[in-house]
């Protein structure tokens, strides 16, 4: 009986992790096709709907929230001239699973021309539709 006991919890541990790698890749293949400005490849793990917002944080403007469109989203990230280098370095990953929803909280770092530009945190949600995590809500924080 204390066998089974063991044998489930660590199945249980098992699922749980490779759940929560999965809901990671789908975060590094947004972060892979954000990089190469590919909106298909970003697109592939957004939902339709996505929601976007940023909180810019500021002590000389004060602190504001904005709303971003998907589509003004993807047509500014295809818009990026190829003289422009920038790098997201995602910190680390807090991931948080129940059923079918997700929440990663992601520390980062943003690099534009090797310079550090601004960092803050990207918060992502995640909704499992069939057998694939989608992207419906992204907000993050920007500071200097």
């Amino acid at each position: 009986m204390k066998s089974l006991v063991v044998l489930c919890f660590l199945f249980f541990g098992l699922c749980s992790n490779a759940q929560k790698q999965d809901v990671q890749k789908t975060i590094e293949y947004f972060f892979e096709g954000f990089h190469q400005k590919d909106t298909s490849k970003i697109k592939s793990v957004c939902a339709e709907n996505m929601i976007l917002q940023s909180i810019s944080e500021s002590v000389s403007k004060g602190n504001k929230l904005s709303d971003e469109a998907a589509k003004e989203f993807y047509k500014s990230i295809a818009s990026i001239p190829s003289s422009m280098k920038f790098h997201e370095k995602i910190l680390s990953y807090i991931i948080q699973i129940d059923g079918t929803m997700a929440h990663v909280w992601a520390p980062y770092e943003f690099y534009l021309n090797n310079k550090l530009s601004h960092s803050g945190v990207n918060t992502f949600t995640l909704f499992k539709e069939k057998d694939s995590w989608k992207i419906i809500y992204l907000i993050d924080t920007r500071r200097k």
